[in-house]
């Protein structure tokens, strides 16, 4: 059953999460029906609660997600000394890595290209 959503994507917390798994195994209800009753995916219920079976409570919060190392630095114009150099370290660290996986790159790695 394909479900298409008009709205944008909801944040559950730990708590909210915790409440609906307990609906599940303590009331003995089927997550299909738990699923329905919360607007949720039967796939994301199920996984949530074979999370809360393996690992715990604690397996029900959800993870920071990195994002752009750069980006607290770019965004600003003056940088100390050693924000410059960890930026610069920074920078350097990820061509490195680029390079690593056949990349080329040129310039301050504003032109890169794939190397085969």
């Amino acid at each position: 059953m394909v479900r298409i959503r008009k709205e944008s994507n909801r944040y559950w917390s730990k708590e909210d999460k915790y409440k609906i798994v307990l609906k599940v195994i303590d009331d003995g209800r089927s997550t299909v029906d738990v699923a329905k009753e919360y607007d949720i995916s039967q796939g994301m219920l199920s996984k949530w609660v074979r999370k809360y079976i393996k690992y715990g409570a604690d397996s029900l919060e959800n993870k920071k997600k990195p994002g752009n190392p750069l980006c607290k630095y770019q965004n600003r114009k003056n940088l100390n000394k050693e924000e410059q150099l960890e930026y610069e370290n920074m920078k350097l660290r990820i061509e490195n890595e680029l390079l690593k996986k056949g990349y080329l790159m040129k310039g301050d790695g504003s032109i890169v290209k794939f190397m085969k």
